[in-house]
């Protein structure tokens, strides 16, 4: 069995020595500035505006704005979310409020800087990418001499295109819950989803989880926290259920969104196995790789390399690796052989997919890495990148091979960029 880490902490420039430092020591260390895949027409029901909010996760600031204007937070769209430890512009909607209301909304930590009329209600993945201004103390003297050959290799061969680890939640876990539902293990599913108590996680928490450890379920039942309402509801399935289909029962009372999160967070785990074997050779192609395009989206099978590799050169196509489900394309030749065994590592098939209840997981590719364009760096009370990335695609993992540090080493929460879709959003392939 593969290591349990969802997360890579390989780098593609290993060679170099990185920075080191530390990230968000103040908002102003990390700002990111959406760029919008569509300017607001200036006539329609809808309301376009843009944003300036420090230290607010989107979703906190969705609320605030819909109280304002007496709305339903989901009368809000939003192309995607924003870190909340950070400076973030963003573009919001609002149906059946004028530019006017909007305009002249006063909020903590939210500022409007503009706002006109559209026709249609702002969506997710609607964003043609992000601006990001990045500031990084407690550098060495030389940081800029050691940043500049990461970030030259990085615009020629492209940035690794790993899952981080926010993908996979605060414990580290939702690959394992995943796993456990597409083996349809329930069993494991409710230990990993109740019990296994961490160290940094709240009391409450931690003593809801011991209790469950010990068999003591009612009491742990007692024990959780009223705002966790899938823990809690689990809880109560598995009470009271004939002992024989409790732990099914149980698994399924947790919501069909959540649990396909987890399914998700364990194709993702999936995924950096694979691209952890082929970052050395990531901008290079192979007969039988699976060449994700990308201005398109679309995919196709490589057979002759030599012919393709100029567009990958280009950066018009990139090798692809696998967000298993029972429909996707799987690749021919070395790329194929790895993409199998992964999966039998695992012991599962793609038709293990095809089973899991009401998910729905065709499956699709994900390129091995990501462009990253307009860099510029220079020092100013720390070292500072300015880079602008594609919509889906983490800042973290440029720092990654800029700082060669953990994040818990830089002192950094996790990013919250939530451009990362779902297979489906991806498309299915």
């Amino acid at each position: 069995m593969a290591s349990e880490t969802p997360a890579s902490t390989l780098w593609l420039t290993r060679h170099l020595p990185g920075t080191g430092g530390r990230i968000k020591v103040e908002y102003e260390d990390f700002q990111v500035t959406e760029i919008p895949l569509y300017a607001p027409c200036g006539q329609g029901e809808h309301t376009f505006f843009e944003i300036e909010k420090r230290g607010l996760p989107t979703m906190r600031a969705v609320e605030e704005i819909a109280r304002a204007l007496r709305v339903r937070p989901f009368q809000l769209g939003f192309a995607g979310l924003k870190d909340a430890h950070a400076v973030a512009r963003q573009v919001l909607s609002v149906e059946h409020v004028p530019p006017e209301r909007v305009l002249a909304l006063e909020l903590p930590g939210i500022r409007v800087l503009w706002a006109k009329r559209h026709t249609n209600k702002l969506k997710q993945g609607h964003l043609a990418g992000n601006r990001f201004v990045i500031r990084i103390r407690d550098v060495p003297p030389d940081a800029l001499e050691r940043a500049r050959p990461i970030l030259e290799t990085l615009q020629r061969r492209g940035v690794p295109n790993y899952f981080g680890e926010q993908r996979f939640g605060r414990r580290q876990d939702t690959h394992l819950l995943g796993r456990a539902i597409l083996r349809g293990d329930a069993e494991a599913f409710l230990q990993e989803f109740l019990g296994r108590p961490q160290p940094d996680e709240l009391p409450a928490v931690l003593e809801a989880r011991r209790l469950y450890d010990a068999g003591q379920l009612q009491a742990a039942l007692r024990a959780w926290p009223p705002q966790f309402h899938e823990e809690r509801r689990a809880l109560e399935v598995l009470l009271r259920s004939p002992a024989a289909e409790a732990p099914v029962r149980a698994l399924y009372s947790v919501s069909k969104r959540l649990r396909r999160f987890f399914v998700s967070a364990y194709q993702s785990y999936l995924f950096n196995r694979v691209m952890a074997e082929r970052l050395e050779t990531l901008d290079v192609l192979f007969a039988g790789d699976v060449a994700y395009k990308h201005d398109s989206g679309g995919a196709f099978l490589v057979e002759d390399p030599t012919l393709e590799q100029p567009r990958a050169d280009r950066f018009e196509i990139s090798p692809s690796g696998p967000l298993y489900g029972y429909r996707m394309l799987m690749a021919e030749g070395r790329q194929g052989e790895l993409e199998r065994r992964v999966l039998a590592e695992e012991g599962l098939t793609l038709e293990d997919f095809k089973r899991a209840e009401g998910l729905r997981l065709k499956g699709g590719r994900r390129p091995l890495r990501f462009p990253i364009m307009d860099v510029d760096v220079w020092y100013d009370a720390g070292l500072v990148l300015a880079f602008t990335l594609p919509p889906g695609c983490y800042a973290t993992n440029v720092l990654a091979e800029v700082m060669k540090t953990s994040p818990e080493e830089t002192g950094a929460e996790q990013e919250e960029t939530g451009q990362e879709l779902s297979e489906e959003e991806e498309g299915e392939i």
